[in-house]
């Protein structure tokens, strides 16, 4: 290996006064001062030369600071090889982008310097992943060998009729199986099928021997002696969707709970279903009695809607608004109604409001001060032109110019035309 202590050009990189390598012009513009010559690197407008001298400095040692970083933890064996090539190569690109200021030529060689330290590391790396694997091939067969052997003794212990016994050593191996470290995929799913299989050989003929026993019926019959508890409790609930569906469940569950004996099943099971027949007979009357009531309110809909929609046309804006707003408390004051029976009434009643709310904006158009004055002004503009076309004809016939007479008595008709339909317009504000 060679010595850890830093090179002279990394030293002179990241030691000493980058500043002596940089000026500021008169004009604000920072140089960085290289054997080919300076190069501009920016400026920082509003602040001092030596302000402005300072940020490039301190861009320049941020990025010497990364490769001193980078050298250490290379000589530390903390990085891959490969990963510290790779940023070996990023930080010569970061050299040459640099608009810093220090010794470029000292901070480029001190990169370049990483790289007989990669070379330097790179058997001791290599060293310590082969360790590392040998170790790890050691721990997996060491694992393989603990789990072997687990499943070695559950497969032994298959035809065993020490039904307590066994049953007690085999969870205290499914437990040891638990705790104990993973195995690659293939190699832990072919163990524990081989153990899961060895297990499940002896609980299937341990639940053949029990079977021909008592004990099987009597869990059957607990179990449905809770679902008949649980069923007696709910049937006065009057939480129709949710202990529907419980009960729903409750049959799966009872259905799933196996046989019992045939004389405790007959008497379990007609206490089960009297008690889902009580809420279900509860809930289709209350079904009923909603369905009634919302015909019976779908029925004063259809009445009164037939009494808003008579208050148009609108005759007397004001009354119609009275009644209108009496009507619409009516409205609101019927219960739940069929929604998609509702949706046709609330549209006509909407069609009702909307065309009241047009009366109201109509007869606010027609008193409009400044609307009437303008009409006002028109038919008085017009009026002036008729007169004063008319008086044109006059002196036109008493020169004997036929032409201009005629001209004039066209303009005259055009504008009577004109003036009618302002008056009109302007009688409609007399309303």
């Amino acid at each position: 290996m060679t010595e850890t202590t830093p090179t002279p050009s990394a030293a002179l990189a990241l030691i000493g006064d980058p500043a002596q390598f940089g000026r500021v012009a008169e004009d604000g513009t920072v140089y960085v001062i290289t054997p080919e010559g300076e190069k501009a690197v920016g400026s920082y407008p509003g602040k001092t030369a030596e302000e402005a001298l300072a940020y490039f400095v301190r861009k320049f040692e941020a990025l010497a600071s990364e490769v001193a970083l980078l050298a250490a933890r290379v000589r530390s064996g903390a990085m891959v090889p490969s990963d510290a090539n790779v940023a070996v190569n990023r930080l010569r690109q970061h050299v040459k982008e640099l608009n810093g200021v220090g010794d470029l030529v000292a901070l480029a060689a001190s990169v370049e310097q990483i790289l007989p330290i990669i070379e330097d590391h790179r058997g001791a790396y290599e060293a310590k992943k082969a360790a590392e694997d040998a170790a790890k091939a050691a721990r997996r067969e060491q694992i393989l060998a603990e789990k072997e052997k687990i499943v070695a003794e559950a497969e032994s212990l298959t035809l065993s009729e020490s039904w307590k016994t066994t049953g007690d050593r085999l969870k205290i191996l499914l437990d040891e199986w638990k705790i104990a470290p993973r195995l690659d995929k293939k190699a832990d799913a072919d163990l524990w099928k081989r153990f899961s299989a060895s297990r499940n050989k002896f609980d299937k003929r341990r639940r053949t021997h029990f079977a021909a026993l008592d004990a099987q019926q009597s869990k059957v019959a607990e179990a449905k002696n809770e679902l008949v508890a649980e069923a007696e409790k709910l049937a006065t609930s009057t939480d129709w969707v949710a202990t529907a569906r419980r009960f729903k469940a409750l049959m799966d569950l009872w259905k799933a709970s196996g046989r019992g004996k045939k004389g405790d099943d007959a008497k379990l099971w007609s206490r089960f279903k009297a008690a889902q027949d009580q809420f279900f007979t509860a809930k289709n009357a209350d079904l009923a009695k909603r369905d009634e009531l919302m015909s019976t309110n779908l029925a004063k809909r259809e009445a009164l809607i037939v009494e808003i929609e008579a208050l148009i046309p609108v005759s007397n804006l004001e009354v119609a608004k009275k009644n209108f707003r009496e009507l619409a408390r009516q409205w609101e004051r019927i219960g739940m109604t069929q929604r998609d029976k509702r949706a046709a009434f609330d549209k006509r009643f909407a069609a009702v409001e909307s065309q009241l709310k047009s009366a109201e904006e109509d007869r606010w158009r027609k008193s409009d001060p400044a609307a009437k004055a303008r009409a006002n002004d028109l038919v008085r503009q017009l009026s002036e032109a008729v007169a004063n076309y008319d008086k044109q004809v006059t002196k036109a016939e008493a020169a004997g110019n036929a032409k201009k007479a005629t001209e004039a008595r066209e303009s005259a008709a055009a504008r009577r035309v004109w003036l009618a339909e302002a008056e009109k317009g302007l009688a409609e504000f007399a309303n």
